[in-house]
């Protein structure tokens, strides 16, 4: 008897721990240990669940926009706090940087190039980032001289600056939603004894063009975009009448002092190429390591983003939970405009350093005030009757000649310069996918692999 018990269990072991051994038993694939994702670095994990979607608080805007819907949200990680100053900035000089080693190595400087790459295109070599670049140094400054404002553009008594109208970021994306349609399928063909597959639809590319799938097959869902990465720091003077805010455009973006406060004046389009460029930069590393990819980083939809806000408090009117704005001392617990003119009443005026004002129950930020925040998702006043009850998101991929209700982009939370109707988990608004502002920033999130 014990004789046949151990014989099972050999013969178990060898079925169950040798994959690639022909057993005629359905036994899966090998791959190595058990995959166990760690928490990204400046993320908080939100668990799954089931929520009441919409306004809890009376409507006093009378826009309807926002009625109320049971719905379901998948996990998901999102960063603790606003992207910052500091982080974006990061994004801007690896784009100069990188233009900068293409126009050394364009000029025959094969060192700033990753070595053994002689069997690819020009536009597919990939740049070696150990190598260090010296702007200073005399060798590159006859290159790197056309990256400077020339002489004729600088003001009177300013120091020589690079010109941050060439900070260009080339990306490209997959667009699934396309490539889910029925008539856009790759379809299998019979023609004979051979067989073949093609696909038949069409789709448009970022431009608006039309795009014939039969002749450019898998190669027509990826779009390739480009946007200018610098924040236009001009908002702090163009969204205001009469008001000085000039000390805000000259050191907002740049100024140590502000390093921990959120990026604005950036536009949808900017937000929605951090988040391609983060991936990336993650991923690029993963590879080198040899250990598996990540899930893409990307902008949060707007199901996620009022799930997230509410911090699990069923039917919360704020991200805290409360009804109210202050707390049992009376301090205001957001950076908002509590009333008319009365700015600093909060404890700031503008906008204020990242996570001074204590988190929701999720541990997340800033969920209401100080900056408002990009989503995913377009905006329509109806969105809400016909989306999905698992995982509701309504987008648009807007060209350039569609109509400007078309771009049109939800933004959440309310910010500094907003009363507080806007900081309602609940409530809704929008901006202009092209647009930037002084009061709108962003935060990623990172589908959770699992549940």
């Amino acid at each position: 008897m014990m004789r046949d018990v151990a014989f099972y269990a050999v013969a178990l072991m060898l079925v169950t721990g040798c994959s690639g051994t022909n057993s005629g038993e359905l036994v899966g694939v090998e791959r190595g240990a058990q995959f166990y994702e760690p928490d990204p670095y400046g993320m908080v994990f939100v668990p799954q669940g089931s929520f009441n979607m919409g306004q809890n608080e009376q409507d006093v805007a009378a826009l309807t926009n926002a009625l109320t819907k049971t719905v379901t949200v998948s996990s998901f990680w999102m960063d603790e706090t606003e992207i910052t100053n500091s982080e974006y900035r990061q994004f801007v000089n690896w784009v100069r940087d990188s233009i900068a080693r293409k126009a050394l190595v364009a000029e025959g400087r094969e060192e700033f190039l990753l070595p053994d790459q002689d069997d690819l295109e020009e536009d597919e070599k990939l740049l070696d980032w150990d190598k260090e670049l010296d702007w200073n140094d005399e060798e590159y400054s006859e290159t790197l001289n056309s990256l400077y404002y020339q002489k004729e553009e600088r003001f009177t008594r300013e120091a020589r600056l690079l010109d941050n109208r060439k900070w260009i970021y080339n990306y490209d994306w997959v667009d699934l939603q396309e490539a889910a349609k029925i008539s856009n399928r790759y379809k299998l063909n019979k023609d004979g004894d051979e067989t073949s597959g093609s696909y038949e639809g069409f789709t448009r590319d970022v431009n608006g063009e039309v795009v014939n799938l039969s002749e450019q097959g898998r190669k027509g869902f990826l779009k390739k975009d480009k946007v200018l990465v610098y924040p236009d720091t001009l908002v702090w003077v163009a969204d205001f009448t009469y008001s000085y805010n000039e000390p805000m455009c000259r050191t907002y973006f740049w100024h140590p002092g502000y390093d921990t406060y959120p990026v604005v004046g950036i536009n949808w389009k900017q937000a929605s190429a951090f988040c391609v460029w983060r991936s990336n930069l993650l991923n690029d590393y993963l590879k080198k390591e040899h250990q598996p990819m990540a899930m893409d980083y990307r902008l949060p939809t707007e199901a996620e983003w009022e799930y997230a806000s509410r911090g699990g408090i069923e039917n919360g009117v704020y991200p805290w939970g409360g009804y109210y704005t202050r707390n049992n001392r009376g301090c205001f617990v957001a950076n908002f405009k509590p009333m008319r003119g009365r700015y600093t009443d909060d404890g700031s005026a503008r906008s204020s350093s990242v996570s001074s004002y204590a988190p929701n129950e999720f541990g997340l930020y800033d969920m209401a005030g100080n900056v408002a925040e990009w989503t995913s998702s377009a905006y329509d006043e109806s969105s809400y009757i016909y989306m999905h009850d698992m995982n509701p998101d309504y987008k648009y991929n807007a060209y350039d000649d569609d109509p400007i209700v078309m771009k049109r982009k939800v933004i959440r939370g309310g910010s500094w310069k907003d009363i507080a109707y806007y900081m309602q988990c609940g409530t809704r608004n929008y901006e202009y996918q092209d647009s930037a502002s002084s009061f709108i920033g962003f935060r990623c999130v990172r589908d959770y692999i699992g549940e």
